[in-house]
């Protein structure tokens, strides 16, 4: 099969099973209408407005958020209690309603994307995310910095050391958000510039290489 040949993709027909480390990089097709697709593809009136979609090289996530309650809740310790609760129970609602749709839109997805997808949910200051992807990673770390994942186990802040490490690069997005966004900009441009390289100069009517 030629997949996605109108975005510059075509795929070999190898090697597109997802391995111990999901699909190879070399066989993904690219996402970047990943958005638009899924969000004319999503059922109306499942989430206020446009759903939040993310993309990386092994899964697209989908964020939507859920219609107001209906109801009134008391601004006391007992009306905030029933409102989390319900919060819960609309967020856990959606979840078990939506079910087989979800399975059914995830499977044309990864069909067209050749991505795993995941999805969430949120309601006032609540957010689940369902089914999503826990990609392993290697790091080889030296004890200093074993020594600071231990200490945020020991502290009760993480439950392991790979929750640690999690914790840790969260926190990292948090605060450099900035200079994350400035690093893109800046490896779009190297990309932009590997393009308009030359190949090479052109002599008595050929291509001539280069020497090493």
């Amino acid at each position: 099969m030629v997949g996605r040949g109108h975005r510059g993709w075509t795929g070999s027909g190898r090697g597109r099973g997802p391995g111990r480390g999901g699909w190879q990089h070399a066989d993904l097709p690219p996402a970047d209408d990943a958005a638009g697709w899924l969000r004319g593809r999503l059922p109306a009136g499942w989430f206020v407005g446009a759903p939040e979609v993310s993309v990386d090289r092994e899964e697209i996530l989908v964020v939507g958020e859920l219609p107001a309650l209906d109801g009134q809740f008391d601004d006391t310790d007992t009306g905030r209690a029933d409102r989390a609760a319900a919060v819960r129970g609309r967020i856990t609602r959606f979840r078990e309603e939506t079910r087989e749709q979800r399975i059914e839109i995830a499977r044309q997805a990864e069909h067209e994307y050749r991505r795993k997808v995941a999805w969430g949910a949120r309601l006032d200051d609540v957010q689940e995310l369902f089914t999503t992807l826990s990609v392993p990673v290697m790091t080889r770390l030296r004890q200093p910095e074993r020594i600071v994942l231990d200490t945020l186990v020991d502290a009760g802040v993480a439950r392991s050391r790979s929750d640690a490490l999690a914790w840790a690069v969260r926190l990292v997005g948090e605060h450099a958000d900035d200079w994350l966004a400035e690093l893109r900009t800046a490896m779009a441009r190297v990309d932009e510039l590997r393009g308009q390289a030359p190949v090479g100069r052109e002599s008595d009517g050929s291509e001539q290489a280069g020497t090493l």
